[in-house]
């Protein structure tokens, strides 16, 4: 284009006439006028040429960016049935149109709020990653145009999350998420097929109850950690009441084996005495203060006849009140 308009611009300055000439003389003015109108009138039609063959040269070439494809209108034909890939490609200026489309994945966000199967308000975000077909773009702008994902993409995202929720009870939306996601995609892959637009993937982006199923299910799980406690007591309290009664039960046993012993053997006191006192004495001894008490009544005098002095206190006991009995006796009659 610029070769064209600098050979333009020479044939111009070739036809343009010299000043030397209309000055040499004074007749031929006339001429020299007409002469000069004919190279101005050839230099702007060679300008129009150049500026033609450049608009045309400009505009016979379009470049498609990589993700993208391009289809063409034609105006007398209409759509033509090819599909242009990346890179330069050539078409007829002003009888031809390129449109481009953007085939890299694009993504979608829905929300919107439907019932579960048991009458439940849901709240359910959905997104999608889509893209055309390539391979039907011609159909694609036809039917659709370039804004194909806003013309149908909503309606079907929530026609789909819709049919779908409603299967499900609101528990089973938690617990059975991956299904239900699982099932949206399907539904909404197959309804997207029609229109030659291809998912890549669907997610459930946002799952909300309303407010008055949240409590109910927070005072559920209230009431339900409230008996597993009230349970945990009651099992608690009949561990303790057996562990009373198996403590009882030892405590009457040894007692009686202890009662027993006694009986058998006398010197079984004496043997529990001497433990008591060693007991008595090891504490005493760990003390830091001095400690003055009779040895009797802390168990201490293991030496001496302490179990004598009582034996004797008391047979002395019963003899002093048996003399006492008969001298009254006497004294009467």
């Amino acid at each position: 284009m610029a070769q064209k308009m600098k050979e333009a611009f020479q044939k111009m300055a070739q036809n343009m006439p010299k000043g030397g000439a209309g000055s040499g003389g004074g007749g031929g003015g006339p001429g020299r006028g007409a002469g000069a109108a004919k190279a101005a009138g050839r230099a702007v039609g060679a300008l129009a040429v150049a500026g033609g063959l450049g608009y045309g040269a400009y505009n016979s070439v379009f470049t498609v960016d990589g993700g993208h494809r391009a289809v063409v209108f034609n105006r007398i034909i209409g759509m033509k049935p090819f599909i242009y890939n990346e890179g330069l490609n050539f078409n007829i200026p002003w009888f031809e149109r390129p449109i481009v489309y953007d085939i890299r994945t694009r993504p979608v966000n829905l929300q919107t709020l439907t019932g579960s199967k048991d009458l439940q308000m849901v709240t359910i975000g959905v997104r999608v990653l889509h893209r055309p077909d390539p391979n039907h773009l011609v159909w694609i702008y036809r039917h659709l145009g370039l804004n194909y994902d806003e013309r149908i993409l909503p309606s079907l995202m929530n026609e789909c999350a819709k049919a779908v929720v409603a299967r499900y009870n609101a528990n089973e939306l938690l617990t059975k998420r991956d299904l239900v996601s699982a099932a949206i995609s399907q539904e909404l892959s197959a309804r997207a097929r029609g229109f030659n637009v291809l998912l890549e993937d669907v997610a459930i982006t946002h799952l909300a109850f309303s407010p008055e199923y949240a409590k109910a299910v927070e005072a559920k799980q209230v009431a339900q950690q409230d008996a597993a406690r009230a349970k945990f007591v009651v099992l608690s309290a009949q561990q303790e009441k057996k562990t009373i009664i198996t403590k009882a039960r030892g405590e009457a046993e040894s007692a009686e084996l202890i009662g027993t012993a006694v009986k058998r053997n006398p010197g079984f006191m004496k043997l529990r005495r001497i433990d008591a006192a060693r007991d008595i004495a090891d504490i005493v001894a760990g003390s830091g203060n001095k400690v003055y008490l009779n040895a009797d009544s802390l168990l201490l005098n293991l030496l001496g006849d302490a179990d004598d002095k009582l034996t004797k206190g008391v047979h002395g006991e019963e003899k002093k009140g048996w003399l006492s009995k008969n001298t009254t006796l006497e004294k009467v009659y």
